[in-house]
Parts: structure tokens; sequence; C-alpha cells
């Protein structure tokens, strides 16, 4: 016998809590490899698969994943980037792609594509970036960038958009995919800061309209 009453509530709850922290305990001890983790529990689990993603992508996937820009009016900058697993990534910009491929390091791009700045039309045509010339362009903001970052399917039209006056005093160069995606990971600090005091900025002249 004891002197003080039984609380039946508490002692169930303590017992459930104590099976649910060695739960816990035990899925932590349970060897798991850190990419095994990233696919069931990463931020970028559920990308939508498509196995035919560049037809009318900008239908199928309107809307960047990262910034909410509507990639239709960034068709010139927008990028796509097409995972073996069949996983889809739209985006608008290569800025917002080098996001994505960062976040989705254990996942192997299929394929990437750009938009061909270069091309006519309203919806430019994508354009694969193994086969793009990039124009980076520090003379004019680009998508989500203080620095324009424009592929072009032809290299004649890209090297015509480097030598053009401003560009050219400005150090514009035509590089590959890889290069303009270094650059891009280069300046994405200043662009974070840029683009956080903007949206800021943004946000709070739509909470207070005059």
């Amino acid at each position: 016998m004891t002197d003080f009453p039984i609380d039946r509530r508490a002692l169930v709850a303590g017992a459930a809590l104590a099976s649910l922290f060695a739960t816990q305990a035990g899925a932590q001890d349970q060897p798991m490899a850190p990419w095994a983790w990233t696919d069931a529990n990463g931020l970028i689990k559920d990308l939508p698969k498509d196995k035919d993603p560049t037809t009318d992508d900008t239908k199928k996937f309107p809307r960047c994943r990262y910034c909410g820009m509507v990639r239709a009016k960034f068709s010139a900058t927008r990028h796509l980037i097409h995972y073996e697993d069949d996983a889809v990534d739209g985006t608008c910009s290569l800025h917002c792609a080098a996001i994505g491929l960062s976040l989705n390091m254990d996942k192997g791009p299929k394929a990437i594509w750009a938009g061909d700045a270069g091309a006519d039309g309203e919806i430019k045509p994508l354009v694969n970036v193994d086969k793009a010339f990039y124009v980076v362009d520090p003379s004019k903001p680009g998508t989500m960038t203080r620095v324009s970052n424009a592929a072009y399917a032809d290299k004649a039209k890209a090297e015509a958009a480097a030598k053009a006056e401003a560009s050219a005093k400005a150090g514009a160069e035509v590089v590959d995919f890889n290069g303009a995606l270094r650059k891009a990971y280069l300046v994405m600090a200043d662009d974070t800061i840029m683009l956080r005091t903007r949206r800021g900025e943004m946000r709070k002249k739509a909470a207070n309209p005059q």
C-alpha cells in the first residue's frame, strides 16, 4: 500500500512518452546513409515526376519552386532540371537552378535545359545546357541576380551579345554551363542579400498600401 493516490492517467502518459523517446533513439541508432535520409526527409523529396518534362514545361511547371516567379514570364532565363529518377525541378533562372542543384546533391541530373535567349517567340525554346553558350554580363541585372547570365543555342549570337559596347566594357564573357554555374554561386551571397531586402520592401508595401 502507498500513502499517495495513484494517478493512472499520468502513468499511462509517462509510459507513452518513454516509448516514443525509446523509438526515436532507436531510429537514430539505426545505420542510414546520408542520401537515404535526404531522399526520405529532405526539403525537395516531393519533386514532381515526368518522363517528358520539356513538353509544355511552362504549363506543367508554371512557377519557380524557390522564388515563386512565373516561369513563362522569364522564359529566356528559365531552367529545367530532369533527374535520373524522372524528378523535375523547374526554375526561373540559373540562380534558382543553382539552389536546386545544391539541395539535390544526391540526385544525378539526366539533363538540364535553359531558355534560348537568342531565339524568337514569346516563350523561348529550351536548349540543353551542354550545347549552350552562356553570356555572363555584369553590365546588367539578370533574373534573381545582379549579374545577367543568359544561355544561347547559337554561339555567334552569344558572342555578339558579349561584344555589345556596354557589355564589353563591363567584362562580359561567353562561358559554358559549368562556368556560368560557378559564377552564379560566387555572386549568390550578394544576390541573396539584395533579394531579401527587395522582397522585404515589397511585402511591407503590399501590407501597407497607400
